[in-house]
């Protein structure tokens, strides 16, 4: 019997990849399996340095993949980290032996980066715990293993908070600290990993070294946003803050355009503590703007509120009720909003985080969304980082493909005020070379909705999005694993060989996280 062809989209005779014979062109796919030479000797050296080491598929297949679910591997083994000196141990005989080390916190990653293809795998989330807070100084110390959540539960028990963190919660603080970190104050206070004051890392030889921009600066400027390519973060120190709740406000565009230039207008002028933009598709965009105080939020009022050209709630409701009035053979998507609409908005009102008009627990309030509705079997999430001159042509260009590739998608806008004195940290990475100021990102996030697409179907919507970053010299936040391809193409062969230089001295057997960049 002949099987009639699959469109992309539509549930097929193969779920895993129904055009897989198309000959879609892919920039990286997994790569080899390493070949396990010398892997039982690394084995006996480990458990004779009193490291633990799992073995076996139930132990290994737990980290079979990462939140993008589109990369699949295993470990030969796994070591959950306990501690820098155990971490060391487990470096040096991997350089010995020749092992890969694959590291893992979250496993938020979504082009495989977190995923080992064979060799061990180093979970870090054993490393949970917050070491000190100082509240004098606003600091804290704290293991690279946990996640943002649980740090932020123990800085609320002091009055304490973050100062930026990613929206999904479950990201491990080294993790963040390793690949930049985004949030909606990111406009104002910068990345994550501009928060870090000092690291405690372990080199891929085995060395335990404290960093920090005084003290071995070379190491600390290629471990922050270095894709863990220089060392693994042990410990950290950050930056913190006096805990605030926030109060929210909400605009709604129908323009991708005057709602991009509305954002940066707002941070050019300091006009808000946290701005973003989060979209339904390109026909519902969402311009948030949110404050930690009464002065900052009256002063906006009085300033900057009437210069924004969003609408109201009930005021877009109407607006789009005319559009689509006089365009009823698009009613199905008219519903799909109002549907989207009134599942995500509650989520970000929910009586038990908000009292007197303000939530008081962003934490969970953004990370429980995040997972609830957009979380998916398959996670696929590219993006372009650019400076501010070219950002709406980014997003506009990369508007069209997801309209091409997926029916229903969302964007995620947001901006990062940059450190004249952390250019170092920023070379080789999502930050683009000719941000100034400000560099901005707007993550493409197809909505799969229990749809069945094809790995290749994902992997050309993505080479579409990377192939805008290429043509407008732009960088991306989640290069590496799959997408390493691309490497070359937007930093150039220079700037590549001087990292590869440096990576091959600090890391002679090329072992540690070697199939994210290298």
């Amino acid at each position: 019997m002949k099987i009639p062809p699959v469109e992309p989209g539509t549930v097929g005779p193969c779920p895993v990849a129904p055009d897989a014979l198309q000959g879609i062109k892919r920039q990286q796919t997994n790569p080899a399996r390493w070949n396990g030479a010398g892997w039982q000797d690394f084995a006996a050296a480990l458990r004779a340095a009193g490291v633990e080491l799992a073995e076996g598929a139930v132990a290994c297949g737990v980290y079979a993949t990462d939140a993008g679910g589109t990369a699949y591997g295993m470990p030969h083994g796994v070591v959950v980290a306990r501690g820098a000196a155990q971490v060391s141990a487990l470096l040096k005989a991997a350089q010995a032996h020749r092992v890969p080390v694959t590291v893992r916190g979250g496993g938020l990653t979504t082009e495989g980066e977190s995923v080992a293809f064979g060799g061990v795998l180093l979970d870090m989330t054993g490393m949970s715990r917050v070491l000190s807070i100082d509240a004098a100084a606003l600091t804290v110390r704290t293991e690279a293993g946990i996640y943002w959540h649980g740090l932020a539960e123990e800085l609320r028990r002091e009055n304490l908070d973050y100062l930026s963190a990613p929206l999904n919660m479950t990201s491990s603080v080294g993790g963040t600290l390793g690949v930049g970190g985004i949030d909606v104050n990111s406009a104002r206070l910068g990345c994550s990993a501009d928060q870090a004051l000092s690291l405690q890392v372990v080199t891929p030889t085995g060395e335990i070294v404290e960093c920090s921009d005084d003290e071995n600066a070379e190491l600390f400027q290629r471990v922050i946003l270095g894709y863990g390519q220089f060392g693994v973060i042990t410990e950290a120190t950050l930056r913190i803050r006096p805990y605030t709740p926030l109060r929210m406000h909400y605009y709604y565009y129908s323009s991708l355009r005057t709602a991009i230039e509305d954002l940066q207008m707002l941070d050019k002028n300091d006009a808000s503590d946290y701005s973003g933009i989060l979209t339904i598709m390109d026909c519902a965009v969402n311009l948030l703007v949110a404050f930690d105080s009464d002065e900052r939020e009256a002063a906006f009022r009085a300033d900057w509120k009437s210069k924004l050209r969003g609408y109201g709630e009930a005021g877009f409701a109407l607006c789009m009720l005319g559009h689509y009035a006089l365009r009823p053979w698009r009613a199905g998507e008219a519903l799909y909003l109002l549907r989207r609409k009134r599942e995500v908005f509650p989520e970000f009102r929910r009586a038990e985080y908000m009292r007197d008009g303000k939530m008081h627990d962003r934490t969970v309030v953004y990370s429980r969304a995040v997972w609830k509705h957009w979380g998916s079997r398959n996670m696929v999430i590219p993006d372009l980082a650019t400076g501010a001159a070219n950002f709406i042509e980014a997003v506009e260009r990369g508007n069209a493909v997801c309209r091409k590739y997926f029916r229903h998608y969302t964007l995620y806008c947001v901006g990062i005020k940059l450190r004249p004195e952390h250019k170092a940290h920023y070379e080789m990475s999502c930050v683009p070379p000719t941000a100034d100021g400000w560099a901005y990102g707007c993550e493409f996030e197809p909505m799969i909705e229990g749809e069945v697409y094809s790995r290749d179907h994902f992997q050309s919507f993505k080479n579409a999005i990377y192939d805008i970053g290429v043509d407008m010299g732009a960088s991306y936040y989640r290069f590496g694993g799959m997408m390493k391809g691309y490497i070359r193409r937007v930093f150039g062969d220079a700037v590549v060989d001087r990292h590869l230089a440096m990576k091959r001295r600090a890391d002679p057997a090329m072992i540690l996280n070697r199939d994210v960049i290298f």
